[in-house]
């Protein structure tokens, strides 16, 4: 059986430049249904895995949504049709911890997930609680009043890398560097997309500033917004704003990989053996939401976010002290030293389309 380089290698020599994209070296790393990362079924979280989620630290995140999620739907009117959407939902761990906060109401609960092994996973945690969908497409009928919500999800898109020549940006494509080795060299963009949006990026950087343009997650969000639910969207991700994302001391972008706990900007190396993720850049993400009538209710970092979204339930404990394992994914989750600055939070408001 071919493995993922070989594929590669086999790709390059079909194409008449002998190099790809990096979206199509990311998307195959990723998500080949047999070599990439995710495809073959979910990762294990936490210690025993890669890297930690929101999630894995506890079923306290679940928690909050949910009564995050309550109040939304209570806003709408409580519809009956009322559903939490959810993308990107892994094993289906946040899932099930959403849906046992819900204190006994019987919300719909919908996952978004193309791949049968995720689904197959999912329902083998989740049972009947829940429905699946392939893609955002299919929102395009229904519900009509909603709560989505993700949790490192735009991160994982595949991504174009381009870098600033000094007088004009250039796309990054690979290309083989001898028999057991890749490299990345410039070219021409490869598609009038990617050209259009490398426009609005700086020209005042110093020759080789490379960065990422996320074209998976402005067509994301435009589907989004084409749904047929009117609600709200939560996003969970670690990111940046744009100053903050062009800066010089990001020359070298933001790309990194991940394997078993530790970060490097090695990116071509194991390709499918380890995770492969970006920051994504809020600036552009708001700004497309918005310029398809999406409208932001709430951006911050996410122990603040999730600190104010805390409070009710916090005010209701009539001075109980929380048991220590509470605390300590409390803390986790909102404590500037650990998630709570390195992930922030996007709240938008979704009318009807």
């Amino acid at each position: 059986m071919s493995s993922l380089p070989q594929i590669l290698r086999d790709q390059l020599a079909a194409t008449p430049a002998g190099r790809l994209p990096f979206a199509q070296v990311m998307e195959l790393a990723l998500y080949h249904p047999e070599h990439g990362y995710y495809g073959a079924g979910p990762r294990k979280l936490g210690r025993q895995g890669d890297f930690f989620t929101s999630v894995s630290v506890g079923p306290l995140f679940g928690k909050l949504l949910a009564m995050r999620a309550l109040q939304e739907w209570q806003a709408l009117g409580e519809p009956e049709d009322f559903t939490i959407i959810e993308q990107g939902a892994h094993d289906g761990q946040l899932a099930e911890d959403v849906l046992s906060a819900l204190e006994g109401r019987k919300l719909r609960y919908l996952i978004v997930e193309p791949n049968p092994r995720y689904r197959e996973a999912q329902a083998k945690r989740l049972g009947d609680r829940v429905q699946w969908v392939e893609s955002l497409a299919a929102l395009q009928t229904g519900p009509k009043h909603g709560f989505f919500l993700c949790n490192e999800l735009p991160d994982a898109f595949p991504v174009h890398l381009v870098r600033w020549c000094g007088e004009r940006w250039r796309e990054l494509y690979l290309e083989e560097d001898g028999p057991e080795a890749f490299r990345l060299v410039t070219g021409d963009f490869s598609c009038a997309e990617l050209a259009v949006e490398a426009k609005h990026l700086p020209r005042d950087l110093e020759p080789g500033h490379t960065l990422e343009i996320n074209l998976a997650m402005l067509a994301w969000i435009r589907d989004l917004a084409h749904a047929a639910f009117r609600g709200a969207i939560f996003i969970a991700d670690y990111g940046l704003d744009a100053e903050e994302f062009y800066a010089d001391s990001r020359a070298e972008g933001t790309l990194r990989r991940y394997k078993q706990h530790r970060m490097d900007g090695n990116v071509l190396e194991d390709l499918g053996e380890c995770d492969l993720t970006t920051h994504i850049n809020f600036t552009r993400l708001i700004e497309e939401a918005e310029r398809h009538g999406l409208k932001k209710m709430e951006y911050d970092l996410q122990g603040r976010v999730l600190g104010r979204m805390a409070m009710p339930w916090l005010k209701s404990l009539e001075g109980q002290s929380l048991d220590a394992a509470t605390m300590r994914q409390f803390q986790s989750l909102t404590h500037p030293a650990f998630m709570g600055r390195s992930f922030r939070c996007l709240m938008l408001k979704k009318a009807a389309p």
